[in-house]
């Protein structure tokens, strides 16, 4: 099971995530999540949002280049070794990971991790096996 991350190429430059962030507040959508991996002049934003597709629409009209990735997002305990407990499963399958990002929710002691793997359907299945869930949207926006 997978959730839609939208991924935004950004100018690094004061005040562009301002915008960013203002335009997708202005159309009412929320955010859940979100990561920059930036160079000296471009980054990418990478978000979980309530809306995914139309908050890609609201960005491409602002013209911003952005694309919409399936990625998997996994619950866990907010207590020390969850995170490792996900990795170490992974880890064993082989599994290497481009990038994960995490979040804290409003339910105390939960967390989700975001995972870009290579093919989410065997990192899920893989995960599943080792007794590790993954969540879809209407569960991280719950």
């Amino acid at each position: 099971m997978t959730i839609d991350q939208i991924s935004v190429f950004m100018e690094n430059r004061p005040g562009s995530l301002a915008e960013v962030t203002a335009l997708l507040g202005g159309a009412g959508i929320d955010l859940r999540a979100l990561s920059i991996a930036d160079t000296e002049n471009f980054g990418i934003l990478r978000l979980i949002v309530s809306e995914p597709q139309r908050a890609l629409e609201v960005l491409r009209a602002a013209e911003y280049v952005g694309s919409v990735t399936p990625v998997l997002a996994v619950p866990l305990a907010d207590a020390p070794g969850s995170l490792a407990e996900v990795l170490r499963v992974l880890a064993e399958a082989d599994i290497s990971l481009e990038y994960l990002y995490a979040f804290i929710t409003r339910q105390a002691g939960h967390a989700y991790v975001v995972l870009r793997v290579p093919d989410n359907a065997r990192a899920a299945a893989v995960l599943a096996a080792g007794g590790i869930a993954t969540a879809c949207h209407e569960e991280i926006f719950a």
